[in-house]
């Protein structure tokens, strides 16, 4: 009895022992591009996610303590079960209760995206969140503040020296933690990507199949590749609100060509991410098609697919609109939307 009363006492020590010195190992994630999608345009080599890259990106999106009232972050404008996006909303609201001009844009797939926001602002997804951090409508964040903050607090300290190899708690390494996040943030298991990839559940019914051929026709010059968007800047001539009169890309570009142009939106999920167009004004897929059918107006930088023979906008039946509308919702990913890795609990 004696012999094991001392191995008790010594277990601990050993396990002590054995343990000191070690460091916990930042284990890569793993990701991997599907089949059906196009190359990556995020330099993944240079900042790849890992398990507590992943996890600090993911507090830092949900953590409202970023935005100036301590309550608006990333995630109060994109939710999870909204495809990311902020439903109900025509435009986005931040703190205070401040309205913006934009409906907040859905941010999967975003890895295999090289421009970003409506108007093109930013073009690296390391640099992308800076917009919305500092902007006085949306979280009006004081950068100088956010690393105080973080600087203080110990879990932050833990998880950015075990994010980084500097183990520093700074901007840059902020920025690239959003980033992992943000790069995990893959939706590629839908319906329709079921059906491109010839696995078992992918199989359209007659609606969705019609569907399918007449977008790949009308609308796939824009909605292109299975990331539904070619990622280019566009007037799909909407009715300039006079109140806003938001220019688009114009006011990146100063170029007059680039006049109420606006970035091609992925249509993944867009059966969750309502409203619709980048001032939210259409709250159905209904009015949608119904403007692409009977509501485009012209004007000099209108884009040219629109303008046929003489004639505005795209010829759609009513029956054609409900096929179309059949195939939309196949693109419809609910593991995506309900993936416990990226709810905030």
């Amino acid at each position: 009895m004696k012999i094991n009363y001392f191995l008790w006492l010594l277990i601990p020590l050993l396990l002590s022992c054995s343990n000191e010195g070690e460091e916990y190992v930042n284990l890569p994630l793993d990701f991997a591009v599907p089949s059906n999608f196009p190359n990556l345009q995020y330099d993944i080599a240079a900042n790849p996610p890992t398990e507590k890259g992943f996890e600090l990106g993911k507090k830092l999106f949900y953590d409202g303590r970023l935005a100036s009232d301590g309550l608006v972050s990333c995630g109060f404008c994109h939710i999870q079960a909204d495809a990311f996006t902020h439903h109900g909303h025509t435009v986005s609201h931040g703190v205070d209760n401040a309205l913006g001009t934009r409906n907040a844009p859905s941010i999967q797939n975003l890895a295999y995206q090289s421009i970003f926001m409506y108007d093109g602002a930013a073009n690296h997804l390391d640099l992308q969140p800076i917009i919305p951090l500092t902007s006085e409508i949306e979280m009006n964040g004081d950068l100088t503040a956010i690393l105080a903050m973080m600087k203080a607090d110990k879990e932050y300290q833990n998880l950015f020296k075990a994010s980084f190899t500097d183990g520093a708690v700074s901007i840059e390494n902020m920025l690239k933690a959003l980033s992992q996040f943000m790069v995990m943030l893959t939706s590629s298991n839908s319906k329709f990507d079921h059906y491109r990839r010839n696995e078992a559940g992918g199989e359209l019914t007659v609606d969705e199949s019609a569907g399918y051929a007449l977008f790949k026709t009308k609308c796939a010059s824009c909605h292109a590749t299975d990331l539904q968007t070619d990622d280019s800047f566009r007037n799909n001539g909407l009715a300039i609100n006079p109140l806003i009169n938001d220019v688009g890309r114009y006011r990146v570009t100063e170029l007059v060509q680039d006049y109420y142009k606006f970035k091609v939106p992925s249509l993944r999920n867009v059966e969750k991410s309502s409203p619709y167009m980048h001032d939210g004004r259409f709250g159905t897929l209904e009015a949608v098609l119904d403007h692409y059918s009977s509501g485009v107006n012209g004007s000099l930088t209108l884009d040219p697919i629109l303008q046929n023979d003489g004639k505005i906008g795209i010829a759609i039946s009513a029956k054609e609109k409900l096929q179309l509308i059949a195939f939309l919702k196949t693109l419809t990913d609910n593991q995506y939307l309900t993936d416990k890795r990226f709810s905030e609990y």
